[in-house]
């Protein structure tokens, strides 16, 4: 007999607060042990979405994770490699209110012995900056033109017209920390907002829900109304979870697309962790999505060879006759969801680079 619980509750028959307590305990002590990286990743996600959307769970719900707010410096002064997950963690809960004010001295610790100096990339160095100022210390001062690589970064729109999951990525967390988490006008420029645009067709899609929520998330961050033809799909897919309970479910699960897809029904005003959660060990599996038509558009597109062309209006007869009927009705709405699809596709056609390489 399985010893799964599932949680088929009404939502209703759970406040926010004693879901938001449920989750809290689980993920610090039921799902992973000890100084496992990933309890330290999942902690700082959880925490991290609670209190960028205002969330104020109070001490109480917050206890489970007092053992390792007592042993924070412990932990820090021999695992500085995770200076940024343990930081992190520890401001998060002094503002989500345990109370305590740790994270002060941590930050300047931090800053003293230079452990931002020993950030490779610019996306870690910017989110080492954005911890640090939480506490009122200036890092990476002698870096004065990390922000301007940001901003050139993710202001390369045909970057994020072909699919690179990796790019689309790094372009919504530049948004979050250069907006502080939807603290300030993280003042994209316009190429900005269009990159953020192709990387949300090319989600859709590819129906990936879990990066097409950060990009709706920092779409909102930075000003912007994401299509709703996007967040009503997401909103239906974050319903469509099924949380279960017990000792032996997996914490090899979809955890992080449930909690980004919260993060924006949180910001949208749609709800949250909608789901009832309880103090135990949970696993969270998406329900099974439709498979997307990308793959299928990229064969399409390569198969073609010289008579590729960046026209979605040609090329249109040529794609959808390639895809399923799912996928058809997919590509339809994702043309319908973004008044810049045509230009998207002239990016993801690839023939100006094709031209350029053969002459």
């Amino acid at each position: 007999m399985s010893n799964i619980i599932h949680l088929n509750v009404p939502n209703q028959r759970q406040s926010d607060s004693d879901r938001q307590a449920a989750l809290i305990a689980s993920f610090a002590q039921h799902r992973r042990f000890g100084d496992d990286v990933f309890w330290l990743k999942e902690n700082a996600e959880l925490l991290n979405i609670l209190e960028c959307t205002d969330a104020r769970p109070g001490a109480d719900a917050l206890a489970p994770h007092q053992g390792f707010y007592d042993q924070v410096e412990k932990r820090m002064g021999f695992f500085p490699q995770y200076y940024r997950f343990l930081l992190s963690i520890c401001l998060d809960l002094e503002d989500l209110g345990l109370g305590g004010t740790k994270g002060a001295a941590l930050a300047h610790w931090v800053n003293v012995q230079g452990l931002a100096e020993a950030e490779l990339s610019d996306l870690q160095r910017a989110e080492a900056r954005r911890l640090l100022a939480r506490r009122d210390v200036r890092a990476l001062e002698w870096d004065t033109g990390l922000t301007e690589r940001l901003h050139r970064f993710i202001n390369r729109s045909e970057t994020f017209a072909m699919p690179n999951k990796k790019a689309a990525y790094e372009l919504t967390h530049i948004v979050f920390y250069l907006s502080e988490y939807g603290r300030r006008d993280p003042q994209l420029d316009a190429a900005a907002i269009t990159s953020l645009e192709y990387s949300g067709i090319l989600a859709y899609l590819d129906q990936n829900a879990d990066l097409l929520a950060e990009i709706c998330v920092a779409l909102r961050y930075a000003g912007q109304t994401p299509s709703q033809i996007w967040e009503d799909w997401l909103e239906r897919e974050t319903h469509r979870f099924d949380v279960g309970a017990g000792p032996q479910v997996s914490p090899q699960d979809d955890y992080h697309e449930y909690f980004v897809c919260s993060w924006l029904m949180a910001q949208n005003g749609r709800g949250g962790f909608v789901k009832p959660a309880q103090f135990d060990r949970m696993s969270f599996q998406r329900a099974t999505p439709y498979v997307g038509p990308l793959r299928d558009m990229s064969e399409a597109m390569f198969k073609l060879e010289e008579k590729r062309s960046d026209d979605w209006d040609a090329m249109r007869p040529h794609v959808q006759n390639a895809l399923t009927e799912i996928g058809h009705d997919i590509l339809a709405e994702a043309e319908e969801s973004s008044e810049k699809f045509a230009s998207f596709f002239a990016g993801f056609a690839r023939t100006g680079l094709q031209a350029g390489m053969l002459q």
